[in-house]
């Protein structure tokens, strides 16, 4: 009976209230930048973590696995499928330690904290000797004890642990060997070793607060410091014993230990389980459990994903179950990606470049300059890329929510919030959100700073406006399976009694979710319009509004990061520029933030937004389009102190088209298009250039934004064609047709092209050849390829 409630709490049901199912969403895989490591969501808390490596040698523990690195040189490590609010199933292929991992998870609704999880790892060794690792640390108030007998030999039979803290209440945690494990129990001097072999070491250690996030290091060091000296002993024979006999945890345990670490060492094929069971749930696990669960978890994500995700019959395949299958996974991996951060993060409020400081913007200030750790913040969000961008970034966060926000309207919305928050008084928010120590290990010391006048692409608006659409799609109200929130049980509810008319929301249901949303975002977009305002009239510029044009502050002689497009060529630095990308961003920041005004009934701000968004596309035109050369252009000043276009071919002089600011039947559509199209200039067979093959500076330098292939602009220029050019009726409808099907062909074969071949999607693809480059896996905006096989723009 247990099972069957647990697998009726997988069931697809409809709920009554917007925005009240997040208790599920309490515990998941947020440590993304570990191959597997579970959280709540919560400041200080448990935490929990993996670590394997081979002991086919002793110099193996040096690859020992834990943070995600791609200097692990892991064949792949993908989530096959991944659903936040219920768990999923993930395959790690680890050639250089001999062994395919597969972590299994499962989320367990019920009781007054959160619920309760499963998680089962297992190994199919190609060498068959292999040594894993499973630890759980606490930070803040609370405990952990363990409740198994202490043995200085090791531990036959299960390990359990119990504990309590404020958020999580009671609970326990069970660690449980599938029956057929076997170790290595014979072998050269194996009698000096038979008291421990075949059984689960331990280790309890006491770390400063705020460190449970250097849990390996601890780890290993105990580890090593065992093994040195028993080793010496060896060190002149010509059979040293089986390094899984030396490799162990010292089998002692701290009193106060807030860091405990499970070892078992295998031989072939293995399998454990881990039951984290809350004791207000009252719910006791074991192996059927996951079982019978994860074959639940698998049917029910492929049933919902081709229902969410349907790839059109009439898409050409030559393998459609392979295609479907990737697709799945850059979903779930884009899922597996979210994570939960808390901590302090640096800002530098006086900063500014030479050609920065003659700024006038009248903002609250403290009076303090130079960099300073800001109070502790609280944000959950997807991550770019798990080895290489395991924290959240302000220009691929809208992006990912789009995804997201297809599967799960809500806890797009969760995510939404919490960047939201983010948002200081006068309206920034940093454009990495690099918070703890622990984020900070990631990034270079030089990147690790804030400066509250820098912006990013504001792509988060872009969750509401998705939002709003899916609601005036349905009319009368949209049904929660099309907000994605058709979501498993939070508790014991029956399946009878839920009132067909709940399906529906109203209008003031979601309203009132977007209102709260509606003041710091307006505060956001105002910020926007202060600080990174253009100079038009100092120059003598004709255009017919007098205060639209926008400058990137915080760029640097070579690089403009504040764009997202770093390396791409500019103008010389000057307080003169104006940016192209900049201003057509805003016009997209205006016209959401007026749908967004008209949907909560603000029409007055809606009348405003409206007549700024149309200043906007008149001096996009007025300062921006340069007749010769029959393209948009960023603005700069010459030598004689003049205002001139700086052309440069490539996704700068898309954006206006990309973001659907010119109509229909603009005369410049078809300049365009025909440098869209030009094979010589934007276009290959494995998707848009960035810039130019005919440019001086294609494949140059850093060659980051200099030709290389960026799927979320493929997928904005996509989205340009589909909803707007190739439907809307103009003189180039037709050909915007054929562009769209030949492009969306091309981006979609490349990146599952080399999906294939190498096991990864990519952060970029080769200009030239389409082969993937840089970082891996990069499932965030490279996963947008299920939206555009789904042509869901």
């Amino acid at each position: 009976m247990r099972i069957l409630w647990l697998l009726l709490t997988l069931l697809p049901l409809v709920y009554s209230n917007f925005l009240n199912n997040t208790e599920n969403l309490l515990w998941g895989a947020y440590r993304p930048n570990l191959y597997f490591g579970l959280r709540p969501r919560l400041p200080q808390s448990l935490m929990t973590g993996l670590v394997w490596f081979g002991t086919q040698n002793y110099q193996s523990i040096a690859k020992a696995r834990h943070a995600c690195d791609q200097g692990d040189g892991l064949d792949s490590y993908t989530w096959t499928h991944f659903d936040p609010r219920q768990g999923g199933v993930q395959v790690l292929q680890d050639s250089q330690n001999n062994v395919e991992i597969t972590t299994e998870l499962l989320k367990v609704p019920g009781g007054s904290h959160g619920g309760s999880w499963v998680a089962r790892i297992k190994g199919a060794p190609i060498n068959p000797t292999n040594s894993t690792i499973f630890y759980l640390g606490l930070e803040g108030l609370g405990g952990v004890d363990m409740v198994t007998d202490e043995s200085e030999n090791g531990i036959d039979g299960q390990v359990e642990f119990s504990g309590t803290t404020p958020d999580l209440g009671d609970f326990t945690i069970r660690i449980v060997d599938a029956p057929d494990n076997e170790a290595v129990t014979t072998g050269p001097h194996s009698e000096a070793f038979e008291e421990r072999l075949g059984k689960t070491h331990l280790v309890g250690l006491r770390l400063p607060p705020g460190q449970i996030w250097t849990a390996k290091d601890h780890i290993i060091q105990s580890i090593v410091d065992r093994a040195s000296p028993i080793a010496e002993k060896y060190r002149a024979n010509e059979q040293p014993p089986d390094p899984s006999f030396i490799l162990q945890l010292p089998d002692d345990i701290l009193t106060a230990s807030n860091l405990f670490a499970v070892q078992k060492s295998f031989d072939g094929e293995f399998q454990f389980d881990i039951f984290f069971e809350s004791a207000s749930a009252n719910q006791t696990f074991d192996a059927s459990t996951i079982d019978q669960g994860i074959a639940a978890i698998v049917a029910s994500f492929d049933n919902r994903f081709e229902e969410t995700f349907p790839i059109p019959s009439s898409y050409p395949a030559n393998d459609i179950t392979r295609l479907e299958s990737f697709s799945k996974a850059i979903t779930s991996n884009l899922f597996g990606g979210i994570g939960y951060f808390y901590g302090t993060s640096i800002v530098d409020k006086g900063f500014a470049y030479e050609w920065d400081q003659d700024d006038d913007i009248d903002d609250e200030d403290d009076g303090q300059s130079g960099a300073r750790l800001t109070e502790p913040r609280a944000l959950l969000t997807a991550t770019p890329s798990r080895s290489f961008f395991p924290r959240g970034f302000y220009w691929d966060e809208g992006f990912h929510l789009l995804h997201i926000g297809a599967w799960d309207t809500e806890l797009s919305l969760e995510i939404l919030k919490d960047w939201i928050k983010l948002i200081d008084i006068n309206g920034w928010v940093a454009r990495e959100q690099i918070l703890g120590e622990e984020a900070r290990s990631r990034v270079p010391a030089q990147f690790q700073t804030q400066v509250p006048t820098f912006a990013n692409p504001p792509t988060l608006t872009m969750a509401v406006t998705a939002i709003i659409k899916q609601y005036n799609a349905a009319h009368d109200g949209p049904s929660v399976a099309d907000l994605g929130m058709d979501y498993e049980m939070v508790g014991q509810v029956p399946l009878a009694g839920i009132p067909e008319s709940s399906a529906a929301l109203d209008r003031a249901a979601v309203q009132s979710v977007l209102r709260d949303m509606y003041k710091p975002l307006k505060r956001h977009y105002e910020w926007f319009r202060r600080t990174q305002r253009g100079q038009i009239k100092q120059y003598g510029r004709r255009a017919r509004s007098r205060t639209e044009g926008y400058r990137w502050r915080g760029r640097s002689e070579a690089h403009v990061l504040t764009s997202g497009m770093d390396d791409y060529p500019r103008g010389p630095p000057h307080a003169g520029e104006l940016h192209l990308d900049l201003i057509s961003w805003m016009g997209f920041f205006t016209r959401t933030m007026k749908d967004f005004a008209q949907f909560i009934d603000e029409e007055e701000d809606a009348a405003s937004f409206a007549e700024i968004e149309w200043a906007i596309i008149d001096n996009i035109d007025d300062l921006h389009w340069d007749e010769e050369s029959e393209m948009y252009c960023d603005v700069g000043i010459d030598s004689d102190d003049e205002s001139t276009h700086i052309c440069h071919a490539g996704y700068v002089s898309l954006f206006p088209f990309m973001l659907s600011l010119l109509p229909p039947d603009s005369p410049h559509l078809g300049p365009i298009l025909d440098m869209l199209r030009d094979p010589e200039q934007l276009w290959s067979e494995y998707g848009i250039r960035s810039l130019s093959k005919s440019h001086p500076e294609f494949g140059q330098g850093e060659n980051y934004w200099k030709g290389p292939i960026w799927v979320q602009i493929n997928y904005m220029v996509l989205g340009a064609l589909h909803n707007t050019y190739a439907r809307e009726e103009g003189p180039f409808q037709e050909r915007a047709r054929d562009m769209y099907d030949e492009l969306r062909r091309n981006v979609v074969n490349n990146v599952f092209k080399e999906y294939q071949r190498t096991g990864y999607v990519w952060e970029q693809y080769d200009a030239l050849t389409g082969e993937g480059r840089r970082s891996h896996p990069f499932t965030g905006w490279t996963s947008l390829i299920t939206l555009i096989l789904a042509e869901k723009y």
